[in-house]
């Protein structure tokens, strides 16, 4: 029976639903909470930073209250719609008992052979929902019943008893990090340190291979551990890394691109030479103070004359309608490798921008990518891309289209070598250009002419203003 007490407490407690944070997103993995239970908390004050598929997101409370529970620790990955926090909306208003604790749930540990949680199933996300909602696997952190007997399995791995953790593990945040980069699960991890506090100790203890006499101990108790990132053991052939948030994504988009869209890839070299004397200008240049000028914001400049030139490169298949998608917009992608992995945001509607807002548009992208605070609107929306793998030294490559564009610019790095100039073999800086297209919408000659006019700008610069 439903009391008073219970309906108030529950009426003066709100909880926060993990939102979707883009366009297809079902899930999104918790990378780090920002608040404590305890916590005094605003509207719209950040909370928890999230990752999804596209990017990692910070993630604004929309009310007013102090933090009662966190539902999940750090590194899980949470359904879109999952409630995350509990806020106390009407603190001091009476006594809060008749709201279960996190940690309240002991019962669950006790009872006989419960069932192993199934390993997490690979999700697509980024690019189509799942098919059912009801179809959801087992998650870290939601049942507690296998944890708590975990965590007391691990226990006696580290050699410091069989010790049931809170629900959320106390730790500081360089501890938290050694436990990320080792693969260790905090929440199996027994705490030694003051106040219930892992220790680094903790975690460098639980990442060690299980002693000798420890197998007696594990083979006694029926219940497995729950599934975890392998940990780095000193002298191992192979670590498993576990593929999500931006790896999954990436991995579903290049797999979707290249066994949909039938790629041709088309190469040129170019002596570049005065685009790099450009360059050193526009860096002298007065209304380019403050922005950052490279080769990469011309030939970015290149490449939308190019597209001006031939309007039907800038393109996409829609196979659904059996159509084909003219853009008369170029929101321009630059590939960026991040910490987290490939990501492709655009600067919009880059047609219409001058060089300086070009430029700026582009230090923008760049540092923002960088801090790893791309939001998955500004990956949306691409109509074609440049990367740049002369950054990493080599030459050119066969890039793979973004999915739902038409082309991709690879530029190579940039070299001196020896060029026929003017009749005489003399040293000049020379890179090569690689342009991958879909062949269903974008024919032989029409490749062929994008990637002569990008080339043929970067080799007379001047073309800029003339073909412009």
């Amino acid at each position: 029976m439903t009391t008073m007490n219970d309906t108030s407490n529950a009426a003066r407690f709100r909880e926060f639903k993990m939102p979707d944070v883009g366009e297809g997103l079902t899930e999104a993995e918790i990378l780090k909470w920002y608040v404590q239970p305890g916590d005094t908390v605003t509207d719209g004050q950040v909370v928890c930073e999230v990752e999804t598929a596209k990017a990692a997101v910070e993630l604004p409370i929309p009310f007013d209250g102090v933090v009662h529970e966190l539902r999940f620790p750090e590194g899980t990955t949470v359904d879109v719609g999952q409630v995350i926090i509990a806020v106390d909306v009407a603190p001091g208003s009476g006594d809060a008992t008749a709201v279960p604790a996190p940690v309240a749930e002991p019962v669950a540990a006790a009872e006989p052979e419960p069932e192993a949680p199934k390993g997490r199933q690979p999700v697509l996300v980024g690019y189509g929902v799942a098919e059912s909602s009801t179809k959801r696997r087992a998650r870290k952190g939601v049942t507690t019943a296998v944890p708590a007997a975990s965590a007391a399995i691990q226990g006696e791995m580290n050699g410091h008893g069989a010790v049931v953790p809170e629900s959320r593990p106390l730790a500081k945040p360089p501890v938290r990090k050694l436990a990320k980069d080792l693969g260790i699960d905090l929440a199996t991890v027994v705490p030694t340190g003051e106040g219930g506090i892992i220790t680094r100790e903790d975690v460098h203890a639980a990442a060690t291979p299980v002693p000798a006499q420890a197998p007696v101990a594990v083979e006694a108790t029926p219940v497995p551990t729950p599934e975890a990132p392998a940990a780095v053991v000193a002298g191992a052939r192979e670590t498993r890394i576990p593929v999500k948030g931006v790896r999954k994504a990436i991995a579903q988009a290049m797999v979707g691109s290249a066994f949909t869209a039938p790629h041709v890839t088309e190469f040129v070299t170019v002596d570049v030479t005065r685009t790099m004397k450009l360059v050193a200008e526009l860096k002298e240049d007065k209304d380019m103070a403050g922005v950052r000028v490279n080769p990469l914001l011309i030939i970015a400049k290149a490449l939308l004359v190019a597209i001006r030139r031939n309007p039907d490169v800038n393109s996409a298949w829609d196979e659904a309608n059996q159509e084909i998608v003219r853009k008369h917009y170029v929101n321009l992608g630059i590939a960026a490798a991040t910490p987290r992995g490939l990501i492709v945001p655009n600067i919009k509607d880059a047609h219409d921008k001058t060089l300086p807002e070009l430029a700026a548009a582009l230090g923008e992208l760049v540092s923002t990518a960088r801090e790893g605070k791309t939001s998955p609107a500004a990956m949306a929306g691409g109509t074609v891309t440049i990367t740049n793998v002369g950054v990493f030294g080599v030459d050119t490559g066969t890039p793979i289209l973004n999915p739902g564009e038409s082309a991709i610019l690879a530029v190579g790095a940039i070299k001196l070598q020896p060029w026929v100039h003017k009749g005489k073999v003399k040293p000049r800086q020379v890179t090569t250009l690689a342009l991958s297209f879909d062949h269903r919408l974008v024919d032989g000659e029409l490749g062929s002419k994008v990637l002569a006019d990008v080339a043929a700008i970067l080799e007379q610069p001047k073309r800029l203003i003339t073909w412009a």
